[in-house]
């Protein structure tokens, strides 16, 4: 037998927003002075009390395995978080604390997917969606929107794409990577479709904390228990709480299908990390008066960056509900050249702006969405006006 990698693996697309950063990350080790829209991860400092709660974990000695599903005392804290934010009760039987939201999705579409079965991916959508279902054997089946709808496909576009094969929507709320928040009416319609066909909706609900201009998160798992019964709600500690590196995620939903992911994570990973698990049971319970102030500076990087894209000529973006990220329409501009180099898409433009002006952004095509270009306004208000400005500078230079 040949020694080879499977086809699996060798079908199985990079993280583009991944690749983007390590390029960015090469050239400003190399000295190059680059602004990095690409990644999305918050840049502020993991609060105190979170590292605090850590050091105290380590204290207490709490560096052995626990089970597999995750720390009762996490998962209790969860359950409490669910009900006091959310309005919505689980039991710590229901939920199943991940090496981070991606391995909770990653388990969820192992555990529900059987060669051909299809997921309605709504696009523009994150980068590691279908890849994850495919990686379960499963099809993705994208139902496209664009700025008409804010970036939320129609009720009609989504009922005629399902069929009898039909196992899960993946609904993003705030988006990744348009920032768009979806509303009662349109989470009411997928409910009522996933249970009169029926079929799962996996609701990815990692930027919850990240609205503005006064919103409310609503998850679909709040619309009555039916729909709740069919739902996997996807969390964690990354975006809300600037612990990306500590790598916690979980998800609450249906028992059974939590106990067989348990099973599952305990072959494939065992648990997460029991000193992060501390930290984030404290994360949970502790005061959440910081969350106020990262979401206040998003919402004014946020506003900041929307009037400045809208007047460049030929550039526009709307503004997001939640998140923070922008989709920077660039259609306008391809066919135009700098220096004699024709912008042919939306990799051509990420490409040459971060060759020539060191400014990196993630090409739309990424995201399902070709003629946009991902900006993420984690990053500084000083950095924001820099990059902005050579942007400008770039698209004043195009022939």
């Amino acid at each position: 037998m040949a020694l080879t990698i499977s086809h699996r693996v060798q079908n199985i697309s990079p993280s583009p927003t991944l690749a983007i950063d390590a390029r960015a990350k090469e050239m400003k080790a190399a000295g190059l002075d680059v602004v990095g829209f690409g990644a999305g991860e918050p840049d502020f400092p993991t609060p105190d009390y979170i590292c605090d709660a850590a050091k105290e974990a380590l204290d207490k000695g709490l560096t052995r395995y626990t089970p597999a599903a995750g720390t009762k005392e996490l998962r209790k804290a969860i359950c409490e978080k669910l009900r006091k934010e959310n309005d919505m009760t689980y039991t710590y039987g229901d939920i199943l604390v991940s090496n981070g939201a991606k391995h909770s999705l990653f388990t969820i579409f192992q555990a529900i997917l059987d060669p051909g079965d299809e997921v309605l991916i709504p696009t523009p959508c994150w980068v590691s969606y279908p890849e994850m279902v495919r990686m379960a054997g499963g099809v993705p089946v994208f139902v496209p929107s664009d700025e008409s709808t804010n970036f939320i496909p129609t009720s009609a576009d989504i009922a005629s794409r399902v069929t009898r094969r039909t196992k899960a929507i993946i609904i993003t709320s705030p988006s990744n990577p348009n920032g768009s928040v979806w509303d009662q009416e349109q989470l009411q319609f997928v409910a009522d479709l996933a249970v009169s066909h029926p079929f799962y909706v996996v609701s990815d609900e990692i930027y919850e904390k990240l609205v503005y201009d006064g919103r409310k998160h609503l998850s679909i798992a709040n619309l009555g228990e039916q729909i709740k019964s069919q739902t996997f709600l996807v969390n964690g500690m990354s975006k809300a709480y600037a612990m990306t590196g500590w790598r916690i995620g979980y998800v609450a939903g249906p028992r059974h299908e939590i106990a067989a992911m348990a099973n599952f994570q305990s072959q494939a990973t065992s648990n997460p990390n029991s000193i992060a698990q501390y930290a984030s049971m404290k994360a949970l319970q502790g005061d959440q008066g910081c969350l106020e102030a990262m979401v206040a500076e998003f919402q004014k990087r946020r506003d900041v960056m929307v009037e400045r894209i809208n007047k460049v000529d030929g550039l526009s973006c709307l503004k997001p509900q939640g998140a923070f990220y922008i989709m920077m329409n660039v259609k306008k501009l391809l066919g135009r050249s700098y220096y004699g180099r024709k912008l042919e898409s939306s990799l051509d433009f990420a490409e040459l702006l971060l060759a020539e002006k060191q400014v990196a952004v993630v090409p739309g095509a990424a995201f399902e969405a070709e003629g946009y270009c991902r900006l993420s306004y984690a990053v500084s208000l000083e950095q924001i006006n820099k990059g902005l400005d050579r942007i400008e500078e770039f698209v004043r230079t195009l022939d």
